[in-house]
């Protein structure tokens, strides 16, 4: 199978608001300074494909905005998922193994300020039995933190210590929105606080892939995509053990993750019980280095935190900080779709 490797990555500073800028100019500076890292120009990616969401843009076909940010003439091979830019990424994937390209670049944003985005979430629920009722994501999340606490895998104590790591972590992280101690706050929804939770904010985040020699070329150590799959579960929250995610774990499986041991691990984790969760599924011992950026609970723009885990993961890669990690991306009420990508960098 062909190879192909991630060789670079860049992401906006998140933050709470951008009601200064548009997607379009949140999204430019990203993708000028993620293809200076390799040297390309527009006119030498094969392919560009996209991840963002309309209901948070809160217009039609909005991702064709963010073309003029692209430079869409001459015309270029284009595509979008209504997802987390990670899906993105996989398209992206699948058409470099075609060979119908060399080169491929993947970019998504959020925009969540705008409205509320825990209302918003709420209308990707079943039509009939649960949107009506209207539980947003905190309540859905708080609702599987509580099965998770009811089944003794987990205890708020616990739970405050999966964020205070995140945060910590975040304080070397230049692009995070939440740094260093925070406070973890009242009940937002039982058994949920507010520090158990994601910030609300806006960013954008790209990467560049390539195939083979092409991939050495641009990159001094590319993040060589071993394998990655991504799995769902039920729709209906009620058919569900809301205390596991065997999508993920069969993800990670599919992926080889399970194949040798991965030394770095970046979850997609928006709630700290998910985190909770997600270290099980995916068997992660205490000797893996999870969200070294901080994760979702540092910063959270909703469609493109994802593909920031796996740009996350590949950075490390590139500067030598792992050998071997996993990438995982959620879309979804309670972990619903999941993505798992394992990476490796050549042997040193």
């Amino acid at each position: 199978m062909r190879e192909i490797a991630v060789v670079a990555f860049a992401q906006s500073d998140h933050r709470r608001s951008t009601d200064d800028t548009s997607e379009v100019e949140t999204l430019m500076p990203v993708l000028h300074e993620v293809l200076e890292q390799t040297g390309l120009r527009t006119s030498d990616i094969g392919f560009t494909c996209s991840g963002s969401s309309d209901y948070l843009a809160g217009r039609a076909f909005s991702f064709t905005l963010a073309l003029d940010g692209v430079g869409a003439w001459p015309p270029i091979c284009e595509s979008h998922v209504e997802m987390d830019g990670a899906w993105a990424l996989y398209e992206a994937w699948t058409k470099l193994l075609t060979g119908e390209a060399d080169t491929a670049l993947v970019y998504s944003y959020g925009k969540s300020s705008p409205g509320s985005v825990r209302d918003v979430l709420t209308r990707q629920l079943d039509p009939y039995y649960l949107a009506p009722l209207w539980p947003d994501s905190v309540a859905l999340a708080a609702l599987q933190a509580r099965a998770l606490i009811d089944a003794g895998l987990t205890d708020e104590p616990a739970l405050a210590r999966v964020a205070a790591g995140a945060r910590s972590a975040a304080e070397t992280n230049p692009h995070a929105q939440l740094r260093g101690p925070v406070p973890h706050g009242d009940h937002l929804v039982e058994p949920l606080r507010t520090g158990d939770c994601p910030p609300i904010g806006d960013g954008a985040a790209a990467v560049v892939l390539a195939a083979g020699e092409r991939a050495r070329r641009l990159c001094a150590r590319p993040a060589w995509i071993r394998g990655i799959d991504h799995r769902i579960e039920a729709h209906a929250l009620g058919v569900r053990d809301l205390t596991d995610c065997p999508s993920a774990r069969l993800a990670a499986e599919k992926a080889g993750a399970f194949e040798r041991p991965v030394d770095t691990a970046e979850l997609h984790a928006p709630f700290t019980s998910q985190e909770v969760i997600l270290r099980r599924a995916l068997r992660l011992g205490d000797d893996v280095t999870v969200n070294p950026s901080g994760g979702a609970l540092a910063a959270n723009p909703v469609m493109a935190t994802g593909l920031i885990r796996i740009g996350e993961a590949a950075a490390r890669i590139h500067r030598g900080r792992s050998d071997r990690a996993l990438a995982h991306a959620t879309s979804g009420p309670c972990l619903q779709q999941n993505l798992v990508a394992v990476l490796e960098g050549d042997a040193r």
